[in-house]
């Protein structure tokens, strides 16, 4: 049973984005996103940017959906986090990887490793993969990467959205970067 006490308690004042004291920080963290194609993910994936402070973000594959359902979901983030739009993600990847990039792909496959027992190295620049909403990453991407992380699901489902599965990488990822 629950006794409810007659003091009134001090209720906390909500911030806003002028009142946060959030400390601003950018990760070297690149998110490539291969082939990810709707507009209300799109504009997710660019507000979780700027909310975990990546250094970049690159579209492969098809063009960016610009418009109203974007630019509604991303809260004007597309104005200043850094982005890019290359065709062959294959072919950029080889290049980061040639530049010495550290490839994290966020996919279930036969070898990932659960993402809470990721170790991340803060010598190298990392990107961060992720893939399409209904296929995941394409087999020669994920040929490049590095690693595979996966996220572990309790209940009957095996994916995620991929907004969604894009933030709980960046959490676990910049939590251990600022360590």
């Amino acid at each position: 049973m629950f006794q409810i006490s007659n003091h009134q308690s001090t209720i906390p004042m909500q911030l806003t984005h002028y009142t946060s004291k959030f400390k601003r920080h950018t990760f070297p963290i690149t998110l490539v996103c291969e082939n990810v194609t709707n507009a209300a993910n799109v504009g997710s994936i660019f507000r979780i940017a700027d909310a975990f402070g990546i250094e970049k973000l690159i579209f492969c594959g098809s063009p960016i959906p610009k418009g109203r359902k974007m630019t509604k979901t991303s809260r004007s983030t597309e104005k200043y986090v850094p982005y890019e739009h290359h065709e062959d993600a294959q072919f950029l990847l080889g290049t980061l990887k040639n530049s010495g990039y550290h490839i994290v792909a966020i996919e279930i496959t036969s070898s990932s490793t659960a993402l809470d027992k990721m170790s991340i190295e803060q010598q190298s620049p990392i990107v961060l993969l992720v893939g399409d909403e209904n296929f995941g990453i394409s087999e020669a991407c994920l040929k490049l990467a590095d690693q595979i992380v996966h996220i572990e699901m309790f209940g009957q489902n095996s994916s995620m959205n991929v907004t969604q599965a894009t933030s709980i990488a960046l959490y676990e990822m910049t939590n251990q970067l600022k360590n």
